[in-house]
């Protein structure tokens, strides 16, 4: 489908398009085409680097990073890491464990416990009861006596007689009349001020919205009607042939691109890969081929032998060496005794005078001896 959308054309001019519409498509289209060119050759041959570049240097240097983290930076890191939990976290560790902890327990935690619970504890509950017991009730009947009671007879018997005549005086001095100036003076003269403001502000608000009326049908004839006029009828088509220019300068550019493309992957090819892949398969493939067959074949085949040679020389060293020590050890300590077992011959089996069991025989009697020739003397 794209494709297909690729290789059509530009749209058919349509019925109802403007003549500058007209006027103004191939010209544009053609600048367009010599303005894209360049950008659309230089975008390809940018991804065509792009993908060389991942290809040849990025992804093996991906993965030579990757081994290198893998097989080096990783195990020296786990190395650092325990070289530094042995030389300084276990240390510390240790310390805080066995030495720091004891003496703040057995040296600080402990003296302090034991003052709280047997000095302190007892300390403070004999001054919370004397507080509660002696200092409270004492200060509170003092206070009582000595300031709540004469404050109470003076505000009962001097203050609020005083308070309720000096009242009234206000009252029948200053509030009545005060409000009296307030109903009959101040409302009226407030509500004649008020209606006087609300049609004053009435008529300025029409004033008002008749000017803005006429100042938005000035911008709107001569402003705004022309700018959408200009717009819809030379802006809008020419930017939409600007965009439709773009577009099929766009995909012209990319068949030239991609034809220069091929024109240039063919030459490098035919100059280039041909005769170094004919050198590769003609010559250096024969060649490798002789040299793994004459050269490198038989030195691997007889490293294999030394090595097999090597690891047997090593093998027989390292008996012989063992046979030595053994007969150096015979030599200064005697060969050693064997005892002999205090079991009597007879059944392998365990009986009741042995402690040692012998899987594949089978089970003796379990009464002795001594007990069946006193049953045949008896």
């Amino acid at each position: 489908m794209d494709l297909e959308k690729q290789h059509h054309g530009p749209a058919p001019y349509e019925g109802g398009e403007g003549c500058l519409t007209v006027l103004v498509r191939i010209p544009v289209r053609i600048v367009v085409l010599v303005v894209i060119l360049p950008v659309r050759m230089s975008w390809d041959l940018l991804v065509v680097a792009g993908r060389v570049l991942r290809r040849v240097l990025l992804r093996p240097l991906g993965r030579a990073l990757e081994w290198l983290y893998d097989q080096v930076l990783a195990p020296v890191g786990r190395a650092l890491a325990w070289l530094a939990v042995a030389l300084l976290v276990r240390p510390w560790v240790g310390l805080w464990r066995y030495v720091v902890v004891p003496a703040v327990r057995y040296g600080l935690v402990v003296p302090l416990v034991w003052l709280w619970t047997a000095l302190l504890t007892p300390a403070g509950r004999g001054l919370r009861w004397v507080y509660d017991s002696l200092l409270v009730p004492a200060v509170t009947w003092s206070v009582t006596v000595l300031l709540v009671r004469p404050a109470v007879g003076v505000w009962r018997y001097g203050v609020k007689p005083l308070g309720i005549a000096a009242d009234r005086l206000v009252t029948h001095l200053l509030v009545l009349p005060l409000a009296w100036t307030y109903w009959y003076v101040l409302t009226p003269v407030g509500h004649g001020i008020a209606w006087t403001l609300g049609m004053t502000g009435r008529a300025l608000a029409a004033t008002g919205r008749g000017l803005w009326t006429a100042a938005v049908w000035l911008v709107m004839t001569l402003l705004v009607l022309p700018l959408v006029w200009v717009y819809r009828h030379v802006l809008a088509p020419v930017g939409r042939e600007i965009a439709a220019a773009v577009g099929v300068a766009w995909r012209i550019a990319g068949f030239v691109s991609r034809a220069v493309g091929r024109a240039l992957a063919w030459l490098a090819w035919h100059l280039v890969g041909a005769p170094v892949t004919w050198v590769h398969r003609t010559v250096c493939t024969p060649v490798g081929h002789f040299l793994r067959d004459t050269a490198w074949a038989p030195v691997k085949r007889a490293a294999l032998e030394a090595g097999r040679a090597a690891r047997s020389a090593l093998a027989s060293a390292g008996r012989t060496l063992r046979a030595a020590r053994r007969d150096a050890w015979r030599a200064l300590l005697g060969t050693p005794q064997v005892t002999e077992a205090r079991e009597l011959e007879g059944s392998a089996a365990r009986t009741l005078g042995r402690t040692t069991t012998v899987p594949s025989a089978a089970p003796a009697s379990e009464i002795s001896l001594l007990a069946d020739k006193t049953v045949e003397r008896g």
